[in-house]
């Protein structure tokens, strides 16, 4: 990789980590971070978590570990192209939906809905407490024991009442500063990669056509070209080269824009990078509306598609009827579980027990709530 850019994220300048550790011999700081999350327990159980489809309703739909992974190889090409703390963009992308629930956004919001009288539940404050407590690795602290900026990066979104709550990394929201460039990247490498991986799920389960598609001009235009270069080209092997060029297209304009934004304002260190009043990392806005009526074409014809509303519609009732359970009677839960809703009980009141019987959702698999919403509910299932 090139010298990194002074407007990186440099290892020797970190906010360092909560707990002194000494430094790694081998490996840098950011390296390390990476390499903690790849070994999370929170990590693994990704492979088992909705991205859009849950995972029993077919073996090559995408899961959130599989997404995930996606993420960061985004980050990573672009990261260099920019000479951004690669180790850095890739940690954070690494890390960025480990707090996420089963049942991908319906089981958020079904989360958010029980935990509404206790502070709400939100899966990138979720991240961020899986890095920080919730992780049982290590005999010096609880957590990750991550660097600042990676926890910063994971941290995408953050209420003011919230930021208020979580130190150091709540600052920039108080402060209304932006984050480092690394942080920024991982949002849109997040967007590139869902947004496209989605077209070919949709396509793969049968609810997104083809000539629909072509309704939406970023598609039409590889589309087309595609067509002029391959006349005989057609079936998957079509669809997936105009999402190969579509996500080079995204990619490239990303790059270019972002390098464009970069020598504008002349920013020449990460304080700079803080002080803009926007982002710096980002699309044209030509692209950017391209990628917006692709965004818009998905939420109609996948994310309300009948046939994935009503799998919406299982997973919130599977997280709302575990929630009442497990906060009505905490002895239901496995002993940790219920040992950690007593504990905060006893410090925090009901807003403790509630908050550790959704720690013990959010960490669930998809298959795991399922089997634990049956030995719950149903008299024949086995406890």
């Amino acid at each position: 990789m090139s010298a990194l850019a002074s407007y990186a994220a440099h290892e020797e300048r970190s906010r360092g980590r909560r707990h002194a550790e000494p430094p790694p011999p081998y490996r840098s700081e950011f390296q390390r971070d990476r390499d903690r999350i790849v070994h999370s327990t929170a990590f693994r159980r990704l492979v088992y978590k909705t991205q859009v489809f849950v995972n029993h309703e077919g073996d090559l739909y995408r899961t959130r570990l599989t997404h995930t992974l996606e993420v960061a190889q985004i980050a990573r090409t672009v990261a260099g192209q920019l000479r951004l703390n690669e180790a850095l963009s890739e940690a954070i992308c690494l890390a960025h939906d480990l707090g996420h629930t089963p049942f991908g956004h319906a089981g958020q919001d079904a989360l958010n809905e029980c935990m509404a009288d206790f502070g709400g539940f939100e899966h990138n404050l979720q991240s961020l407490r899986v890095v920080d407590e919730l992780e049982e690795h290590y005999a010096g602290f609880d957590g990750l024991n991550l660097t600042f900026e990676c926890r910063e990066g994971i941290l995408k979104h953050c209420s003011y009442k919230n930021a208020l709550t979580i130190g150091d990394v709540g600052e920039r929201f108080i402060r209304r500063e932006q984050p480092g460039l690394e942080a920024q990247l991982a949002n849109f490498a997040d967007e590139i990669a869902y947004n496209n991986h989605d077209v070919d799920d949709g396509v793969r389960a049968g609810l997104i056509a083809l000539d629909d598609l072509l309704e939406v001009r970023l598609f039409a235009d590889h589309h087309a070209e595609v067509r002029e270069a391959h006349p005989r080209i057609q079936g998957r092997r079509l669809l997936y080269e105009v999402l190969r060029r579509m996500i080079n297209h995204l990619v490239t304009d990303l790059i270019d824009s972002s390098v464009a934004r970069l020598r504008e304002t002349g920013v020449d260190s990460i304080d700079a990078v803080r002080a803009q009043r926007a982002f710096l990392i980002g699309f044209s806005e030509e692209t950017a509306a391209a990628n917006q009526q692709l965004k818009t074409f998905l939420r109609e014809h996948l994310y309300r598609h009948y046939k994935v509303q009503r799998m919406t519609s299982k997973a919130r009732r599977v997280v709302r009827e575990l929630f009442d359970a497990f906060f009505g009677d905490p002895a239901l839960m496995p002993p940790e579980h219920r040992a950690a809703a007593r504990r905060r009980e006893a410090s925090q009141g009901p807003t403790g027990r509630a908050r550790a019987v959704a720690d013990y959702i959010a960490g669930m698999t998809d298959r795991y709530a399922i089997l634990e919403h049956r030995r719950l509910y149903d008299p024949a299932e086995r406890t």
